[in-house]
């Protein structure tokens, strides 16, 4: 069996999702992989086949999507052609983690791609949703990588097609530690932003993974390295508490973990809006505004309560089950 599997590239969280699917689906069959975006920072410790420049959203500085970067940076003849190009039909089976290529490719050619990601549980029914709708957020949800039949991720399970969180073998096996710091990812925000929300709460050592830097500096207590997933999981696994954007694979890490957490939702996202309705629901502090940073920050800092939930380690078996029924 030949499995192609289209990740999207444009976050940390789908290429660190994959780390732990794509084991499982070279049990079942030959497994190609796909690639698109150029926001990730992460290496797979796979061959990628085909490495796309795909249809990405730029992070920006000041704490959420860069609409005019997006613009700039969309290549749409080279997404056209990227589409046109890629041969699914060689394919037994196509696995889709919200990536368009793939996607558009399988719906031009009626070819059936299954789409396996969080997005999908997003605009589930049962999820919790922020007061404020986007339709044009929910309208990207729906139709960016458009698929034949879906199955969700979220935060808890939904129904028969929507479970919970695929948790890293590497955090599960890990023996969580406290030593006082705090690990930061808020890719959407400079190093100058977050040096001015933390600088004030210098009692606190901050261990920042900061997209704008290639190389480790400190101020203050604050310290600054470039992303990095093990040096990102020995500062999570070890940590006090998570500040972190309101995406889903480190904040889900997190409560299974155990771990002290806070959110901050990335603006023009309406994905992560609706994350931190969920989140909210389950209890984690929410700060959306940045003018209400420092006094929500140092709530959160002062409060002991921490939400654990014990997630079922079931994604062998997803996958399998998935696989096998759509194979063609």
């Amino acid at each position: 069996m030949k499995i192609l599997y289209a990740i999207q590239g444009t976050g940390n969280g789908h290429l660190a999702r994959a780390t732990e699917i794509v084991p499982y689906l070279q049990e079942l069959g030959e497994t190609d992989l796909l690639v698109s975006g150029i926001q990730g920072d992460i290496r797979l410790p796979f061959e990628v086949k085909f490495k796309l420049y795909g249809f990405s959203f730029i992070f920006g500085r000041k704490g959420g999507v860069d609409i005019w970067q997006t613009i700039l940076k969309f290549r749409p003849f080279r997404l056209l052609r990227d589409i046109l190009n890629l041969p699914v039909r060689d394919y037994d089976v196509v696995l889709c983690d919200f990536e368009p290529v793939a996607a558009w490719a399988c719906k031009l050619r009626k070819v059936k791609c299954i789409g396996v990601s969080h997005q999908n549980a997003v605009l589930h029914p049962k999820a919790p949703k922020p007061a404020k709708s986007e339709l044009f957020g929910r309208l990207i949800l729906k139709h960016y990588a458009p698929t034949a039949t879906n199955y969700g991720f979220h935060f808890k399970a939904l129904d028969a097609l929507n479970f919970t969180p695929v948790i890293r073998s590497s955090i599960r096996q890990a023996v969580p530690a406290q030593k006082g710091h705090i690990t930061v990812y808020l890719p959407a925000f400079s190093d100058r932003q977050i040096e001015k929300l933390l600088i004030n709460f210098n009692q606190i050592r901050w261990e920042v993974f900061s997209k704008n830097t290639r190389e480790e500096y400190i101020r203050g207590s604050i310290h600054f390295s470039p992303v990095s997933m093990k040096n990102f999981n020995r500062s999570f696994v070890n940590c006090s508490g998570i500040l972190c954007s309101a995406g889903f694979e480190t904040p889900a890490e997190a409560l299974f973990m155990g771990k002290k957490l806070c959110v901050v939702p990335m603006k023009n996202q309406y994905e992560q809006a609706c994350n931190a309705a969920f989140l909210a629901e389950l209890g984690i502090p929410v700060i959306k505004d940045i003018s209400d940073f420092q006094e929500k920050l140092q709530m959160w800092l002062s409060d002991q309560e921490v939400v654990q939930i014990a997630y079922p380690d079931q994604t062998r078996e997803i996958i399998q089950a998935v696989v096998n029924r759509y194979q063609n």
